[in-house]
């Protein structure tokens, strides 16, 4: 199907599953139509399967956004207690459109619990409580992470009950826009095909003598290489290593799920010089899950003590500080956390993290595949066959699930149905339907000018105007955190500069008299002693000093909070 065919079968408002082969177009047709929706004041919502893909779309996880976290199933009693919560009842009822990038990795389970989500915010019994739900992705990328011994056949979510009620219209996007070599196209449709020749295979088994030059990226299949390799490029640096543990705090059962979910390591090891990836996004700072760069030094911190300084690919330098990972309970309460650095070691990286990248130049191993499906994966994030190094590869390596298969060949039957049926069909009655239905505007001028708005945008997402609009929206400092993906600290400091540049009331966030009294003691008896080492250059004085004076110990963030009601 056409790029312009899915586009107009998109704007009638049907529930779609926009699908193709890598770099055919599936990620800026979606971004065409979340631009139609936004220019006619319809809201929607960008969600994907993992971190990586949702900032490709600059969107958030699916599980951040439907509040289902980790959770296999919901009880009557969880949605309740979600629907408690402020910042995830409002954009669970607003949302009109929501989109699901990279539904291949999503567990057949949580798409059923997103359908369950939202019939229950949405009080309707209508598939997804009503609203039109876009999923996009390739079933011939990795399959979800599912239990031991659990099958494909029951991780797949086009075989869950929800993508059954949700009777999607398939779009296949057939173009191909990412690969600038023929050759690397024919051998990767080849593989969706299952029908790889002699000459295909001699192609690739030529590319292991390729020079693609001195920077790269390494792809193997198991973590232990990439481990290894990562191990003894860091030794061979001539440079002093300074080691990061993680900071656990809770459930014992709760912080090994966070272990193996969390991509940072429970000890990190740096040198100056050590390639590095982020694993969570901070667009704050400017980083996403998925940034490289290089560590050029150590600054100490008041707070954490030592931290890397990074730059990054494009240039940008920045003092990388701890990130939280963490699991609540019902009531919103932390039960279990994992705080570390958000680096890990770069010079190599598994192909299962490189899903969503697209690749100049690459070293790939795919000799010990375990999995059917990571050698077009691997391929696939590559422009052309002359930025490939392929040291090897197994018969698994081209293979491919045989219900994705059977799937995928549904799928593009259905696909060309709807091409033929709709491909010269004019549907602007349907689509002016599904704009007035969902409350937007048909207004030609209104829609120019938010048009025009959209090409010059007045913020982007680390701006002061953001947290302000959600803080006189009622929203808390941890709700406001959890909405922007910043750190609570990041919001308390957003909100000193309102309050001092703009005069913002922020009187609602005031910690409790008891709390403030304590900090100004400490805070004025600091102040008198007038030791240099508990104030910054500015003259502001330190968070430490406080934090280690005041018992029982609060938090930095307790800290911070009441600082603003005393200074």
């Amino acid at each position: 199907m056409k790029q312009e065919t899915a586009l107009k079968l998109l704007k009638v408002g049907e529930n779609v599953f926009l699908t193709g082969s890598a770099g055919a177009g599936k990620t800026y047709t979606l971004n065409q139509y979340i631009q139609y929706l936004k220019a006619r004041k319809v809201t929607v919502a960008i969600t994907a399967s993992t971190g990586i893909a949702a900032t490709h779309m600059n969107g958030m996880t699916i599980h951040t956004w439907a509040g289902i976290g980790i959770k296999d199933s919901l009880s009557d009693a969880d949605l309740k207690r979600m629907k408690e919560r402020k910042y995830l009842k409002e954009h669970l009822e607003n949302a009109q459109v929501l989109v699901i990038d990279e539904i291949s990795m999503l567990h057949a389970k949580q798409l059923n619990l997103v359908n369950q989500v939202l019939k229950y915010f949405k009080e309707n019994d209508a598939p997804f409580g009503g609203i039109q739900i876009i999923v996009a992705g390739d079933f011939f990328q990795l399959p979800p992470v599912g239990r031991n011994g659990e099958r494909n056949r029951d991780k797949f979510c086009f075989m869950s009950e929800a993508w059954v009620e949700a009777k999607f219209r398939v779009c296949y996007l057939t173009e191909q826009h990412r690969q600038e070599d023929e050759t690397l196209n024919q051998i990767l449709n080849a593989i969706r095909a299952q029908t790889l020749s002699d000459t295909h295979r001699q192609a690739l088994t030529q590319a292991r003598h390729q020079n693609i030059g001195d920077t790269f990226t390494r792809l193997y299949t198991h973590n232990v290489d990439v481990d290894g390799l990562n191990h003894q490029h860091l030794e061979e640096l001539d440079q002093q290593a300074k080691k990061f543990p993680a900071k656990l705090e809770g459930n014992e059962k709760l912080i090994e799920t966070l272990k193996s979910s969390v991509r940072a390591p429970e000890e990190l090891v740096l040198k100056k010089h050590a390639k590095v990836m982020f694993v969570k996004n901070n667009f704050e700072l400017g980083y996403i899950n998925g940034s490289l760069g290089e560590v050029i030094g150590f600054t100490k911190d008041e707070e954490f003590g030592l931290l890397p300084e990074v730059r990054l690919t494009d240039g940008t330098e920045l003092t990388v500080e701890p990130a939280t990972w963490s699991v609540e309970n019902d009531a919103g309460k932390v039960i279990a956390s994992f705080q570390q650095i958000p680096l890990r070691l770069a010079w190599a990286i598994t192909i299962h993290k490189s899903q969503g990248m697209t690749l100049e130049t690459a070293e790939i191993n795919l000799s010990n595949t375990f999995e059917k499906g990571q050698g077009y994966v691997a391929l696939s994030r590559l422009k052309s066959l002359e930025g490939l190094k392929l040291m090897g590869f197994n018969d698994d390596a081209l293979a491919l699930d045989s219900l994705a298969i059977k799937a995928d060949r549904r799928f593009q039957e259905l696909s060309d149905e709807a091409e033929q049926h709709f491909e010269h069909t004019d549907l602007t009655k349907q689509q002016q339907a599904f704009i007035r239905q969902c409350g937007g505007t048909l207004n030609p001028k209104e829609i120019k000018r938010n048009e025009s708005k959209a090409k010059t945008p007045a913020y982007n997402g680390a701006t002061l105007e953001e947290t302000q609009a959600l803080f006189e929206d009622g929203y808390d400092i941890q709700d406001i955190a959890t909405e922007r993906g910043l750190t609570p600290a990041t919001v308390i400091r957003h909100l000193a500069k309102l309050h001092k540049e703009k005069g913002l009331d922020i009187s609602v966030t005031h910690p409790g008299d008891d709390v403030v009294e304590q900090v100004r003691k400490v805070y004025k008896r600091l102040k008198k002693s007038n030791q240099s080492d508990h104030f910054n250059d500015d003259g502001s004085i330190k968070l430490r000093p406080i934090v280690e004076a005041i018992q029982p110990r609060m938090g930095y963030d307790q800290v911070r909070l009441a600082l603003l009601f005393i200074e």
